[in-house]
């Protein structure tokens, strides 16, 4: 009776021994799963924030190229800018150079014209003035009065016969084709017109032809 109570008691003790180990394995088992999955999570938070570094960064770099671009695109509208006033500063000049060669061409568009003309005043200036001793005063009057309508036409067209006796000599409107000796004007001044000059619109066409007064040793 002893007997078999000792070893039914000890398979009790036997099994109490491997219900312990059982236990013991099945709460590391669960240790390690807790363990397991702390770690997992915490790398998922760090991937997180990788990410949102990344997103981050990408999103400045994304505005800095969008700044520039912005900049860029300023300077080329400034630079078209300033070509279009140039433009319009060109073209206007064009056009005001344009306006003024028509303008010429108005006004001295008859220029040769006139040159031709005023050929004929002299020869009708100089008839009258040899027909001044003849007996034919009607003649004289009607090449006159011939002479001085030509000169109202000129006037009318804005040509002009110069009168540059006793002024000063301007190489721009005088030809000097001799000198001759001062009597009665300053030396150095217009004595004689040999060929009268004229001006279209205040443009000389045509020189005078003059003589300079100089000082003689008796003066």
């Amino acid at each position: 009776m002893a007997v078999r109570f000792l070893s039914v008691r000890g398979k009790k003790s036997i099994d109490i021994r491997r219900l312990s180990l059982r236990l013991n394995n099945s709460s590391c088992s669960h240790i390690g799963f807790f363990s397991t999955a702390a770690e997992q999570r915490s790398r998922g938070d760090d991937c997180r924030n990788d990410d949102g570094d990344d997103d981050r960064n990408h999103s400045v770099t994304h505005v800095r190229m969008l700044e520039m671009r912005a900049h860029k695109l300023e300077q080329q509208v400034q630079d078209l800018t300033e070509r279009y006033k140039r433009a319009l500063a060109d073209s206007d000049n064009v056009r005001r150079r344009t306006q003024k060669f028509v303008e010429d061409a108005k006004l001295f568009g008859i220029q040769s014209f006139c040159r031709d003309l005023v050929e004929v005043a002299d020869l009708l200036e100089q008839t009258t003035g040899d027909m001044e001793g003849v007996e034919t005063v009607n003649l004289t009057q009607s090449l006159a009065q011939i002479q001085g309508r030509l000169q109202e036409v000129f006037t009318k067209h804005g040509l002009e016969k110069m009168s540059p006796v006793g002024s000063t000599y301007d190489p721009y409107d005088h030809e000097i084709v001799f000198h001759t000796a001062a009597e009665g004007v300053e030396p150095g001044t217009i004595a004689v017109v040999k060929q009268d000059g004229y001006k279209l619109h205040g443009r000389t066409i045509r020189h005078a032809h003059v003589g300079i007064a100089v000082k003689t040793q008796e003066s």
